[in-house]
């Protein structure tokens, strides 16, 4: 809410940049889990705090899931395994993959798989 108590549409937009928003939640049909995937269209160092912003973004899913919300939300979805589905520009290198590596770790270490997609043109 903007801080007149209207709307801001910004609150609404989908993106690593905005971690009140669960971008996108689909069930994989042969694997049976549940993916909840994150979308960061811009290119890696777009912006200073591109990294915090994932981690963010990271965060607020897995309190999302582990808070419970995913199951009262999408009751259909429970005991399904869960993925956390990163859809990025291009492949990460240096630093990015650094971070996002050890974000698969402690994502693993909590029961949910961390898959990095590239969906751009590299």
């Amino acid at each position: 809410m903007g801080e007149s108590g209207e709307h801001d549409e910004r609150d609404d937009e989908r993106g690593v940049h905005n971690p009140k928003v669960v971008d996108l939640i689909a069930r994989d049909d042969a694997s049976g889990a549940v993916v909840l995937s994150m979308i960061e269209p811009r290119r890696w160092g777009a912006a200073p705090d591109q990294i915090r912003q994932i981690e963010d973004k990271f965060n607020s899913y897995l309190g999302y899931v582990k808070g419970g919300m995913l199951e009262r939300q999408y009751p259909q979805y429970a005991g399904a395994p869960v993925v956390f589905r990163l859809e990025c520009a291009q492949t990460p290198r240096g630093q990015e993959s650094n971070f996002l590596g050890a974000v698969q770790k402690f994502a693993a270490e909590e029961g949910i798989r961390f898959d990095v997609e590239v969906v751009g043109s590299d």
